[in-house]
């Protein structure tokens, strides 16, 4: 064990952590010839392309240092906000980790956030700057916000490039010398922590674990502590670039179990495996359900999709165990799904991976988040659906969630970001400067606020040059209403929203105008309205596509044009009766991008 180095990557997005990972990885020579590519650890194209990490991944190295040979297992971890459970429980498997900050961007939001986490762990911090060989580079101002934020000495500080190579020798000296050996004993009862999981049509669920305390081998026999649901060891083994079987592992060692299990349900990020002889006295704590944040409805574009549409998302929820869905229908769009997504990054790389991997189009509804509404008789019902909203008379009062998120953004910005915060419905709780003329605003913000374009905003308004993170701080009692949108006095189902009392009207009104320009004109007058309730708070009205039929009339009594225009008249207000609006794709999306 004194020889095993367990150790993670903590970065903000785009900080060059997945390019230091490449170099770790072939300077140890764990990757070597033509799997040598960027982005070793992305394996998928969807990673590459935006250059973020989605799923995080674990490798093992062997590095030789004073002629001792070493075992380095690096477990990677996502860098963006909706991902944060994940990185918490690979942060709960490492004993070290690598604080990765851009030269020419300096400390991020996500990154102080996932920092502070490791440090609850008690883990070991390596601060590197990343990307010295840019122009815009600026280390000693960086060093400067690192020895303010960590109080380590200047010295620690490893300069590095990913791009280069340069440092990459000393992060790895760093993290022998520096990150404790991992603690455990082999031969007390069987404890592992579950830090990931991924689906191998052949092989079922692959669950990746640390373990704490314990020997496993193969063929044992385990079960996993929060389902009680109990497997057979089929094969275990270690993560080279490719899985490495072996007999057994033991305490400090970073592995995988395949063991036949079907849904994904069954492995939960952060379970403990024990052996059903001889279990552990208690689980390894940390453990939490994962709860999706942000609901949205999604249909298939052509209703003969659905089947399609149910079997692709069952095949994204083994790969992915944080995504719920359960079927849903609506008027308008016929049948679909309400997913619950971890947030909006989250809901579009669904979105994405749905159209690329399995060729599926889907129409997004509006996001929304889960209110408790609570009733006359004091029951409590959660409601992620404006659909789901029982009638106004008999709700006493609802609770909508409200956010802890922490701007991090240069003293320029703080005027427009502070507008746009208390626009959003924010209350400022305080504001720091970290070094400079770098400054922490933290806000509590309501969840539903910020589901929509808040993050655009706030990356506008401060030209790229502000971080943002957040975590659900409690439920806050709003008053919220229902709004309706009617087409000649029919609800649809898919444009209803939740929204706040004191901007339904200007929201109403919005809307309104937005979809009088997209549902195309028909050959009756189409009343496009909001309402709350039975009271009408905004009207547009669509004028009708009219033929000119007095042309003909030239000369002449005008009881005869009358006589054609009463007829016209008549047969409008029929078609009216019978004829339906179509409602295009384009007003469903318009609602999200209203500004």
């Amino acid at each position: 064990m004194n020889h095993i180095r367990n150790f993670c990557i903590i970065a903000h997005i785009d900080h060059g952590k997945s390019t230091l990972a490449d170099r770790l990885l072939e300077r140890t020579k764990t990757v070597v010839g033509k799997d040598l590519q960027d982005q070793v650890l992305d394996d998928m194209d969807l990673e590459r392309e935006r250059g973020i990490t989605i799923k995080s991944h674990a490798i093992q190295m062997d590095y030789v240092h004073d002629n001792e040979p070493y075992v380095l297992n690096l477990i990677d971890t996502p860098g963006h906000v909706d991902f944060s459970y994940e990185v918490s429980r690979s942060i709960a498997a490492c004993e070290g980790a690598l604080l990765i900050v851009d030269a020419s961007q300096g400390i991020q939001a996500q990154t102080i956030s996932n920092l502070y986490m490791a440090i609850d762990n008690g883990l070991e911090i390596i601060p590197v700057i990343n990307k010295v060989d840019l122009d815009s580079a600026k280390p000693d101002e960086v060093e400067d916000q690192i020895i303010d934020l960590l109080g380590c000495k200047r010295e620690e500080i490893i300069r590095a490039s990913g791009k280069t190579g340069i440092g990459v020798d000393e992060i790895l000296e760093a993290i022998v010398t520096r990150i404790p050996a991992p603690k455990g004993d082999p031969d007390a009862p069987l404890q592992a922590l579950i830090f990931d999981s991924v689906f191998n049509p052949f092989r079922g669920i692959i669950a990746y674990f640390k373990i704490v305390n314990g020997t496993l081998r193969k063929d044992d026999f385990v079960k996993f502590v929060s389902t009680d649901k109990e497997y057979h060891a089929d094969e275990v083994g270690v993560l080279k670039l490719t899985m490495s079987p072996r007999e057994e592992l033991s305490a400090g060692n970073v592995g995988y179990i395949i063991s036949g299990i079907k849904t994904s349900r069954e492995v939960r990020v952060g379970d403990t495996i024990t052996h059903v002889e001889s279990p552990c006295s208690k689980a390894i704590a940390g453990f939490q359900e994962v709860k999706p944040m942000v609901f949205a409805g999604v249909y298939p574009i052509v209703n003969e999709d659905f089947e399609n549409l149910r079997s692709s998302l069952e095949k994204l929820q083994l790969n992915d165990a944080s995504l719920t869905f359960q079927p849903e229908s609506s008027i308008a769009l016929g049948f679909g799904f309400r997913c619950g997504f971890l947030g909006l990054l989250h809901m579009e790389i669904v979105q994405e991976r749905l159209s690329r991997e399995y060729n599926m189009e889907v129409i997004t509804t509006v996001p929304n988040v889960s209110y408790k509404v609570f009733d006359k008789k004091g029951g409590c019902t959660e409601v992620h659906n404006p659909a789901g909203m029982p009638d106004p008379t008999y709700i006493d009062h609802i609770e909508e969630p409200y956010i802890r998120a922490s701007i991090i953004t240069v003293t320029d910005y703080i005027g427009p970001i502070m507008t746009l915060c208390l626009g959003k419905r924010g209350e400022l709780v305080k504001q720091e400067y970290i070094s400079g003329n770098r400054i922490e605003l933290i806000f509590d913000l309501p969840l539903g606020e910020i589901v929509i374009d808040f993050y655009d905003k706030l990356k506008s308004i401060s030209k790229g040059y502000a971080s943002f993170d957040y975590h659900i701080h409690d439920f806050r009692e709003s008053k919220l209403v229902k709004l309706d949108i009617l087409l000649n006095g029919e609800p649809v189902d898919a444009l209803s929203t939740l929204t706040h009392f004191d901007n339904a009207a200007t929201f109403g009104r919005r809307m309104c105008e937005k979809l009088k320009e997209l549902i195309p004109r028909q050959q009756f007058d189409i009343a496009v309205q909001a309402a709350i309730g039975a009271k009408i708070i905004a009207r547009e009205t669509i004028k009708a596509v009219r033929k000119d039929v007095t042309a003909k009339c030239y000369g002449g009594d005008v009881s005869r044009k009358r006589k054609l225009l009463e007829k016209q008249k008549a047969g409008k207000k029929r078609m009216k009766q019978i004829g339906s609006v179509e409602v295009p794709q384009k007003a469903f999306l318009a609602v999200l991008k209203l500004d």
